[in-house]
C-alpha cells in the first residue's frame, strides 16, 4: 500500500525514475506474496535480493533531495531529461499557496507565467525524504520476514526428507518375491506333475 501510495505521487509528478522503480517493486513483493502463499522459497529469496537493492535506491532519493555529494534536487534527473517536472509535494505539501504570475512584460516570454509557492508548512524535499526512510524500514522488516520464511520452509523439507524423503525403502515399499521362488511357480504350473511326472514317461 506504501509503494501504490508512492507511484501515484511519483505519477502527478512525472518523476518517471521513481516510477520504474516503484512499479518494479510492486512486481517483486507480489512475487514475494505468491511464493509465501505457494510455498516457493526461490521466490522469497527473489524478494529478499530485491529489498536490498530497493533500501539502496531509496537511500539515493534521500541523498538526492538533500543535495548529498553533488546531487541537485533542482536537476532532471529523475525525469530522464525529458521534462522539468519536480516533485508533486513542491506545489502541493501542506500549507502550501501556489500563485502564478503573468510574463508578458518580459521578451520572449510572452504567454507564460511564473509560478510561486509560499508559505509551506514543510519543504518537499523533506516529505520525499520521509517517504523514502519509511520505504527503508519497510524493506528492512520484509526482508528480515523472508528470511525467517525461508528458513522454516527448509526446516520443514528437511524434516520430510528425514522422515521418509531419502529413505530407499519407503513405507508404500511392496516387497518383491525373490527370482528364484518366482521361477519355480513358474515351473509348477507348466509341469503340474513334477519331476515324477517326467520320470514316468520316460519310463
Amino acid at each position: 500500500l506504501a509503494a501504490l501510495e508512492r507511484q501515484v505521487f511519483d505519477f502527478l509528478g512525472y518523476q518517471w525514475a521513481p516510477i520504474l522503480a516503484n512499479f518494479l517493486h510492486i512486481i517483486i513483493v507480489i512475487l514475494g506474496l505468491f511464493g509465501t502463499i505457494q510455498y516457493r522459497p526461490r521466490y522469497i529469496v527473489v524478494y529478499a535480493i530485491w529489498t536490498a537493492v530497493w533500501v539502496t535506491w531509496n537511500i539515493f532519493i534521500i541523498c538526492f533531495y538533500l543535495e548529498v555529494g553533488g546531487l541537485s534536487k533542482d536537476s532532471e534527473l529523475l525525469t530522464f531529461n525529458i521534462s522539468r517536472h519536480q516533485s508533486w509535494w513542491s506545489e502541493n505539501g501542506p500549507g502550501c499557496v501556489r500563485k502564478e504570475a503573468s510574463m508578458s512584460g518580459i521578451k520572449g516570454l510572452d504567454n507564460h507565467s511564473y509560478i510561486s509557492v509560499i508559505g509551506c508548512a514543510l519543504e518537499y524535499r523533506y516529505i520525499e525524504v520521509m517517504h523514502s526512510s519509511f520505504q527503508i524500514l519497510i524493506a528492512l522488516v520484509g526482508f528480515v520476514y523472508a528470511c525467517y520464511v525461508v528458513s522454516v520452509f527448509t526446516e520443514e523439507e528437511d524434516s520430510f526428507d528425514f522422515i521418509g524423503g531419502f529413505d530407499p525403502f519407503p513405507l508404500y515399499h511392496v516387497n518383491e518375491k525373490p527370482t528364484n521362488l518366482l521361477f519355480k511357480q513358474t515351473y509348477l504350473l507348466l509341469f503340474p506333475t513334477g519331476f515324477s511326472g517326467m520320470e514316468g514317461m520316460n519310463k
